[in-house]
């Protein structure tokens, strides 16, 4: 049951990632105003795009269990400055601390959880696990 719980927990962690991407190329325009907003004017373009591409990479390899570790690195490059730089709750006004607050704090749980995968692997429905338990038969000459 726990391999189970391993997939499922695989499925809703990359779904976050995958929504986050489908967002940001919806809503690109939004987006790149957003981040003027939040002082970040370098390079939009290439932020946006890289960081869509890293996110569809990585949630994928985390999606179907390939390569977990390299997919989470990519996420989490991703996921640790967003957080510190959209919920900066410390900065935030009074009326928007608590919320910002809570938000930061569960943006760091699912970096919590992309380590734990990465640590424990993607169990025993990945392809990764696929590869390994599957033997391909040597030819003798």
């Amino acid at each position: 049951m726990n391999h189970v719980f391993d997939l499922i927990g695989r499925i809703l962690i990359s779904a976050i990632f995958i929504f986050e991407a489908i967002d940001g190329i919806m809503f690109a325009e939004k987006t790149k105003m957003t981040m003027t907003e939040y002082g970040i004017h370098w390079q939009q373009d290439l932020l946006l795009y890289t960081s869509i591409v890293a996110l569809i990479i990585g949630a994928v390899m985390l999606l179907i269990g390939y390569r977990i570790r390299f997919g989470v690195w990519l996420l989490l490059i991703y996921w640790i400055p967003v957080t510190f730089i959209v919920y900066s709750f410390w900065n935030d006004p009074v009326a928007t601390q608590r919320l910002h607050a809570i938000l930061f704090m569960k943006n760091i749980a699912i970096a919590g959880g992309l380590l734990m995968i990465a640590a424990h692997g993607g169990g025993k429905y990945s392809i990764q696990r696929l590869f390994v338990v599957s033997k391909i038969p040597h030819i003798d000459d």
